[in-house]
């Protein structure tokens, strides 16, 4: 079964940086991932940033300027460079990616992001 890896979030400051990593693992459908979205406790899920095939980005007027989509296409990961994290990017992150061939999508297991002021 094909599911997504999701590394490096954490307990941070105020001010610092992450970089998370997301990688498609196990066997299955072959899969693209291409967004993070997150969700802040009593809030609803919301994209974060996208990434389409094409190399087009698209993201939340939250992080624009402060977070960047990326991929490595040999390895099939996708990346989020998180800087000068704010409080209110405290939430659980999660990546997607889009099955290819199918409309459907896979999810990561979600990983948690907390930004102390």
């Amino acid at each position: 079964q094909r599911r997504l890896v999701e590394s490096g979030g954490g307990l941070v400051q105020a001010g610092a940086s992450l970089r998370r990593p997301c990688v498609a693992s196990g066997s299955g459908a072959r899969v693209s991932p291409n967004a993070w979205y997150r969700r802040a406790p009593g809030s609803q899920s919301e994209m974060v940033a996208a990434l389409t095939s094409g190399g087009v980005t698209a993201y939340a007027d939250s992080v624009e300027g402060r977070f960047t989509i990326s991929r490595d296409n040999a390895n099939n990961m996708l990346y989020l460079q998180m800087d000068n994290l704010l409080p209110e990017d405290t939430a659980t992150y999660f990546c997607k990616a889009k099955v290819l061939g199918r409309e459907d999508d896979v999810w990561g297991q979600g990983t948690q992001v907390t930004v102390s002021s």
